[in-house]
């Protein structure tokens, strides 16, 4: 089957000629054809599972099991700091450009996926690859790809998200998922063999070892499909979710030929632990900004992770860094850099492979953390963390976070989740907010915590319970607040009407929707 594109106004004659060529088409119909139903009765397999509090009895042969995972090949064995962001072009050169080892091109939560921003994005990549990628900015600027580049990795969207863009017969809408791979595979893969790379992927969102299983098979079709040698593909698949902590080396084991390791993505896996528990009391975490890394849940996490990795002999990579630079408050600026280096030298003195950061300058600030550790060798594999042992309940010890739940964290967590809302809808997945890069993910965390204080009636720390009418009131404090602060013409180009609709649905329900990003995707 060849899925139907639906017109769309905005697509240059490239991506509607080149990218959504009818090859590549019918190539993204063999996977909806093939793989589809079996993933959407995953994703629908997610409802009817209750929150973890164990490790599943019946793989416990896997986690016994003697395997490693396929060797790190020689081009990107040195992971030690890589860069995040959307496919806009202009990014994507100075993501390569860098200094970084490697770049993530994120179809995911820092892309607001409109048609344009896929398709155009795929271009991008396209010339990426090939080295041929230039931007001519308005004011007179040239960019173009140095001599020296970061490795390409790239995200596609969750196995949740549709595509609708791309219909089959039946009207039903594509999955995301696979598009962002089929395209990204169909038009790449070959072209990286013959440079002497490998197509590098992220795997996000996942929350059983199945789903992992799914992708593999995915690969091994895709590569029989376009005459790819078995193992072509290599996958980091980011544990963000609280299920998937629990089952880190089943997803290693069903990945391992085509296996680079995971990943802490910290975010999200905080937005989890709400969710998962979100009717518990237990589980309400304290403001955002007190929830760090060192954190009892999230140290448990992130130590579990090494350890299950380097066992596996496979890369153990550290999370995103929010913070981003400012160059216009130097006070401000030495905040972030000193809280990123902290951060980064955590990660490297726990043992992880490399980290994340999603602003250039904070390349080598990270570089030199892991730099002091690593030296001279590309990764530290072979560190095995024999003096780690996790238990379930240290993964699930939300109630032994420190901090409190204040107006500040209220208010923080309301203009944040507007703003990013508002950003999204307008096209951008990716936005800085207060001297921090916010994402979808980030987003989450804001919105949920306020559906999980309202929910269980919490009391802020100078004794106001958090209640639907107080959250209400502070939006509309803040909704002025950014409307003066923006100007009139960005504030109705932001959509207000739309993005505080949205907001509403995914905060102030009875029920607390699965993800803001479907809530708000027909908007788009």
């Amino acid at each position: 089957m060849t899925l139907r594109p639906v017109d769309h106004p905005d697509l240059s004659e490239r991506g509607r000629e080149e990218i959504l060529s009818g090859a590549a088409l019918a190539f993204l119909g063999e996977l909806h054809d093939r793989f589809d139903a079996r993933r959407r009765e995953l994703v629908a397999a997610r409802r009817s599972r209750t929150a973890p509090s164990d490790f599943l009895p019946e793989t416990a042969d896997v986690r016994a099991g003697d395997w490693r995972v396929v060797p790190p090949r020689p081009d990107y064995a040195d992971r030690r700091v890589e860069i995040t962001g959307p496919t806009d072009r202009k990014l994507v050169i100075n993501a390569l450009n860098s200094g970084a080892k490697g770049f993530m091109a994120d179809f995911e939560d820092a892309n607001s996926p409109t048609w344009n921003n896929q398709v155009e994005g795929q271009a991008n990549l396209a010339d990426a690859v090939r080295g041929t990628i230039s931007y001519d900015a308005s004011d007179g600027r040239h960019y173009a790809l140095r001599e020296q580049i970061a490795t390409l990795l790239v995200r596609p969207r969750g196995w949740h998200l549709p595509e609708k863009h791309l219909v089959a017969a039946s009207g039903e809408p594509a999955a995301g998922s696979l598009v962002d791979f089929g395209l990204f595979a169909f038009h790449n893969a070959q072209a990286l063999l013959d440079r002497g790379k490998a197509p590098y992927l992220y795997l996000p969102k996942m929350e059983h070892h199945l789903e992992a299983r799914l992708w593999n098979e995915v690969f091994v079709f895709a590569q029989e499909a376009l005459g790819l040698p078995h193992g072509t593909f290599r996958a980091t698949v980011l544990i963000e979710t609280l299920p998937a902590a629990f089952q880190m080396e089943e997803i290693l084991f069903e990945l391992r030929d085509h296996s680079y390791g995971l990943n802490a993505g910290r975010w999200d896996y905080i937005f989890s632990m709400i969710k998962s528990y979100r009717d518990n009391p237990a589980f309400v975490l304290p403001d955002r900004t007190s929830v760090t890394m060192t954190a009892p849940f999230m140290r448990a996490y992130t130590e579990l992770l090494v350890a299950t990795c380097h066992r596996r002999g496979a890369f153990a990579m550290g999370g995103m860094s929010a913070l981003i630079p400012s160059r216009t408050d130097a006070a401000a600026n030495e905040r972030a850099v000193d809280a990123v280096r902290a951060d980064k030298r955590r990660e490297a003195g726990a043992g992880f492979d490399g980290t994340w950061v999603a602003h250039p300058d904070l390349v080598p600030v990270a570089t030199a953390e892991f730099d002091a550790v690593l030296g001279d060798r590309p990764n530290q594999i072979d560190r095995q963390r024999d003096d780690v042992t996790v238990k379930p309940s240290e993964l699930l010890d939300a109630a032994a976070t420190p901090g409190a739940i204040t107006e500040a964290g209220l208010r923080n967590d309301v203009s944040v989740g507007f703003r990013y809302i508002s950003f999204w809808l307008s096209g951008r997945g990716a936005a800085g907010i207060n001297n921090l890069m916010e994402d979808a993910a980030t987003a989450e965390i804001a919105r949920s915590q306020l559906w999980q204080w309202i929910r269980h009636g919490v009391a802020l720390d100078d004794g106001r319970p958090v209640t639907r009418a107080l959250v209400e009131r502070v939006l509309e404090e803040e909704m002025a607040a950014i409307r003066a602060e923006v100007g009139e013409d960005v504030w109705q180009k932001g959509r207000p009407d739309e993005t505080r609709a949205v907001f509403t649905a995914v905060t102030l329900g009875d029920t607390m929707p699965e993800f803001l990003t479907l809530e708000a995707y027909d908007r788009l």
